[in-house]
């Protein structure tokens, strides 16, 4: 990534961080891996697998652990911070409020506000945006172009919602959470009665609750409860393409990657971490802490801390015996072959 930033901002960055050796220019000019790197760039040891580039980098500017041994070459300055992957994080995000900062607040010409509406001053509304009847926008939002709000919503301060999110009628979005593009809240729930041989809908009445400092994939869907609530919780972190079925109830602090899929009525305990294409069966308690890999299938509750794997999901110590005595299966019947012909 290309970009010119002053030295003195980054130092400004990291003020307890402890410098060794000169870097003589005044800007850097990308970020880019420690083997990428050329004169100019900025880079770090986030990994110790790859302690070994750094001696050879040609980065100007390193964040380095602070037990690193080695020293800067000529021309070369090193930040020696805790953790370098965590200061990775913190100079990208200055370089964001750089790259795009925010709207000016207002309301474009080209939005339709209903009269009821409530949208504090600070906030921003894009072009082409709907805002229902009685919909309440605290301080410092911001939601993009060809955003749908409808009636009786409620957003909190500083939230953001890119371009194209549908929160649907009576659904709540707290305090800092980002909605990524296409992002769908409050969408009816799929629930259905086979009746004399036809699927009869049932109206879901419900919203959807989405707590503060949480952060929704591109494209991901939430739907609204039959009667109730579908909720997710504080801090909690959703990738694109999840599917999250009414009812469902997601915990504190959770990770949930992309591709998910969760039926109805499923209460996720606080920090479960959720592997791509995991799928999960309806009305299942998932205890607090546990793990679930990429594509396991989930048809049973989960006890808090597991870590599952496979479909039908099993403990993972379990299903890597299991994967390895697979492989040894075509072995196995050669064997059998063998001892059968000797007949």
């Amino acid at each position: 990534m290309k970009f010119e930033l002053k030295l003195d901002d980054i130092l400004e960055l990291f003020p307890e961080a402890k410098t060794e050796g000169n870097y003589n220019g005044v800007h850097l000019f990308g970020i880019s891996s420690l083997d990428q790197a050329q004169e100019g760039d900025l880079s770090f040891l986030g990994n110790s697998k790859y302690r070994s580039q750094v001696f050879d980098t040609k980065a100007s500017c390193l964040l380095i652990p602070d037990d690193f041994d080695g020293e800067p070459k000529e021309n070369q300055l090193f930040l020696r911070i805790d953790d370098p992957s965590y200061g990775l994080a913190v100079i990208c995000k200055f370089i964001e409020s750089k790259l795009f900062p925010p709207p000016c607040p207002g309301i474009h010409p080209s939005a339709f506000v209903e009269e009821t509406a409530s949208i504090h001053p600070s906030s921003s509304i894009g072009p082409f945006c709907y805002i229902g009847k009685n919909v309440n926008i605290g301080s410092n939002s911001h939601i993009l172009s060809h955003c749908h709000i409808g009636d009786e919503v409620r957003i909190g301060s500083d939230t953001k919602l890119h371009p194209g999110v549908k929160v649907l009628s009576r659904c709540k979005v707290g305090n800092k959470v980002i909605l990524n593009a296409g992002v769908v809240l409050g969408s009816e729930g799929y629930g259905f009665d086979q009746v004399k041989g036809q699927n009869l809908k049932t109206p879901h009445l419900g919203i959807v609750v989405i707590e503060d400092h949480v952060e929704i994939g591109a494209n991901t869907c939430i739907d609204r409860a039959r009667f109730d609530e579908s909720r997710i919780g504080l801090g909690t972190k959703i990738d694109n393409l999840v599917q999250i079925g009414h009812n469902v109830k997601v915990g504190k602090d959770c990770l949930i990657v992309a591709q998910v899929g969760i039926a109805g009525s499923v209460n996720m305990e606080d920090q479960v971490v959720v592997g791509g294409q995991a799928g999960f069966a309806g009305h299942l308690r998932i205890g607090k802490g546990a793990k679930i890999a990429g594509q396991a299938g989930i048809t049973k509750d989960v006890e808090p801390g597991a870590f599952l794997k496979g479909n039908p999901a099993l403990p993972l110590k379990l299903s890597q015996k299991i994967s390895i005595l697979q492989r040894r299966l075509p072995e196995l019947f050669n064997r059998f072959d063998q001892i059968g012909g000797n007949k």
